[in-house]
């Protein structure tokens, strides 16, 4: 590479016409003539030549200082258009190593920005378009709400939509006296219907189910009834139902087993079948007429079937009276399989 040159302020130059500001060192074209070439010096001694002389205190351009030679040298003299093998006649660069070098520098940005960002330990085809996409995620249907099981389309019809609870009492046979109970909740419709307590074993009328319950057939009727007042002999345990305590629920004598039948009625819920709601379990009212029954209710289990109602032990009769919520319109929907499954 040549070496560097420097301009310099010529003590001789002044500001009339040589091109130079005075004392500034900064070069000014002059108002005519062609443009000059710089003579830049590559060894050997010093030699003019061109068409044009600049002597100190005259008009032309000005003397250029070249560092190659050392400091204090100056050279001034001819320039020519043909250089001798000394000089190169060449004009201002423009500088082009400065474009290779900003495109170099450009192509090594181009590279760096190629580095991998994903994580180098992931799977091919894991980020980027590279590699086969990830399987779908699978979707799982809909459920249904859940509803009670055993219960037919027709049973399932009969519970009322505000019922949030229901004592489902299902007997082995029409024509048995031995069913299991369960408590069912629905605490939330979107989940639906939740078996919250049971199964508890129980006793139902002597000769099974009937679809039309009549005074002294010995069935229990099947269907759904609601459950809204409960009563015994025995003080209230803390039943959230409407209770009714009486001495009027004593009860004696012997059931179809001969099993004794007192403490029968200690504790009693009264089931909605041909009777008026919100009144005692010993409501005498028959708004279907005394020939199609009444009285039916569940209390507690003497050991043996009933003549209609149902019956469980005393500790689940307990059970039931607290967890009853009349907020919840608990029901109960009772019947031998076959016919609750309709």
């Amino acid at each position: 590479m040549v070496g560097s040159l420097t301009m310099g302020v010529d003590p001789y130059a002044t500001h009339d016409g040589t091109g130079l500001r005075a004392g500034t060192g900064i070069q000014e074209p002059p108002a005519q003539g062609p443009e000059p070439a710089l003579c830049l010096r590559t060894g050997g001694p010093c030699r003019t030549s061109g068409p044009r002389v600049h002597e100190p205190g005259t008009s032309g351009w000005p003397r250029f200082r070249f560092g190659a030679d050392g400091p204090g040298k100056d050279w001034h003299g001819k320039c020519s258009s043909a250089p001798t093998e000394e000089f190169r006649t060449v004009s201002v660069p423009r500088r082009p190593y400065v474009m290779l070098v900003v495109l170099f520098l450009l192509v090594i940005g181009c590279s760096a920005g190629a580095v991998q960002t994903s994580d180098p330990a992931a799977p091919r085809g894991a980020a980027g378009s590279e590699g086969s996409a990830a399987p779908p995620r699978s979707v799982e249907p809909l459920r249904s709400p859940a509803v009670i099981p055993g219960l037919g389309p027709r049973t399932r019809a009969q519970i009322p939509a505000t019922a949030r609870q229901a004592v489902v009492v299902t007997g082995k046979g029409p024509d048995a006296n031995l069913s299991s109970v369960v408590l069912h909740s629905l605490d939330d419709p979107a989940l639906g219907w939740r078996p919250g307590a049971g199964p508890w074993p129980a006793h139902n009328g002597m000769e099974g189910w009937t679809d039309h319950h009549v005074a002294g057939d010995l069935r229990s009727p099947v269907g759904v009834f609601g459950l809204t007042d409960a009563g015994g002999r025995l003080p209230d345990p803390g039943a959230l139902l409407p209770y009714d305590e009486q001495s009027r629920f004593a009860v004696s004598g012997e059931g179809f087993l001969g099993e004794p039948l007192e403490g029968s009625f200690d504790y009693v819920v009264a089931i909605n079948y041909n009777r008026t709601p919100g009144t005692s379990p010993l409501d005498r009212e028959r708004p279907l007429g005394e020939e199609r029954g009444g009285g039916i209710w569940i209390h507690v289990d003497h050991d043996g079937p009933t003549q209609g109602c149902v019956s469980l032990t005393e500790d689940r009769m307990r059970e039931l009276l607290l967890t009853l919520d009349p907020a919840k319109n608990p029901v109960i929907v009772m019947g031998d399989a076959a016919s609750l499954a309709r």
